[in-house]
């Protein structure tokens, strides 16, 4: 068992997302930083979609009350267990009794924390991820407050590597910052104005602090419409780049709506959309068009950098 000493801003319990209802309005939620994720739980010693505690800007305190194996990435949040410097991208035990604290993160804005076992909260739908707009899933569906016990999953320690560990180099990647996001052409990239898309594809954007799980809102040059920004509502998906009337882009990211009435000018390929998620307010993104095989090719990529690093951590 876990005791939620603080809860930190923002931390609720997430997965690898809730797949295969969207055409029912459920998003998928999930972790925003899928790569946190996979590599905090392949160095817990879990499968990499397991469910984890998400922490968004500052982490928070957290009491065990039995012995665990526990893995931290993402953004560094200044860990301490007991009041000793843990570090960041590592797995370490944690004896009966002993406290984690994590403090405001350093440098990015999301970290995982992943315990050997997972976060053991009931699937809704096939997941544990928290949706809170809906109140689905994770812990009551909400985030996690002071006083909250968390169970772990049912995984003996006995007979199992618990001594601590780091991440190796080759799978550290760089988190927080300036990003440089590729990008697909939109549905709807016919209704911007010639000068419009070039200003999207050539100009800064500044992160905003206009931004939840649901999509960052940026600030920069106005992308121009042809006519009006308004379409009949149609699918809507992580990724996607939103402009509505005032020509700021909005991109979406794991708890957006399934469909939209804004006019979209591309699609933020999956393994770029984390580098959003971990820029902070008054960071610079810009997008780079970017063809079918790019985008495949960069998911075949990520698909054998897990591989890899799930055949490195694997083991007892």
């Amino acid at each position: 068992m876990i005791v939620v000493l603080t809860p930190g801003f923002l931390t609720t319990v997430q997965d690898e997302g809730r797949r295969g209802y969207r055409a029912f309005g459920m998003p998928w939620a999930g972790a925003m930083d899928r790569y946190a994720l996979a590599a905090a739980n392949l160095l817990a010693g879990n499968p990499p979609g397991a469910a984890a505690l998400e922490m968004t800007l500052s982490g928070g305190s957290f009491r065990f009350e039995e012995a665990a194996y526990v893995a931290l990435c993402g953004a560094d949040m200044g860990a301490a267990l007991d009041g000793a410097p843990a570090g960041n991208r590592v797995a370490f035990p944690v004896a009966p009794g002993a406290t984690l604290s994590l403090g405001s993160a350093a440098r990015g804005c999301r970290a995982c924390l992943a315990v050997r076992g997972g976060i053991d909260v009931p699937k809704v739908l096939g997941s544990r991820s928290t949706y809170t707009r809906a109140g689905v899933g994770g812990l009551g569906g909400r985030a996690l407050v002071a006083g909250d016990l968390l169970r772990i999953g049912a995984t003996p320690l006995a007979g199992r590597r618990t001594e601590s560990r780091s991440l190796p180099s080759r799978f550290i990647l760089p988190c927080g910052g300036d990003a440089r996001l590729r990008v697909l052409p939109g549905p709807q990239e016919d209704m911007f104005a010639p000068d419009g898309i070039a200003t999207f594809f050539s100009s800064a954007y500044v992160v905003t602090d206009r931004n939840d799980r649901m999509g960052y809102r940026l600030e920069g040059p106005t992308v121009r419409h042809k006519a009006g920004a308004e379409i009949v509502t149609d699918g809507l998906t992580p990724g996607a780049v939103q402009v509505p009337g005032d020509g700021m882009p909005i991109v979406m990211t794991a708890d957006c709506h399934t469909t939209g009435g804004y006019a979209k000018i591309g699609t933020v390929i999956g393994p770029d959309l984390r580098l959003l998620v971990q820029a902070g307010r008054g960071d610079e993104v810009c997008f780079v068009r970017c063809t079918d095989e790019t985008a495949v090719a960069a998911l075949r990529e990520e698909r054998e950098v897990y591989a890899a690093m799930e055949k490195i951590l694997s083991g007892p």
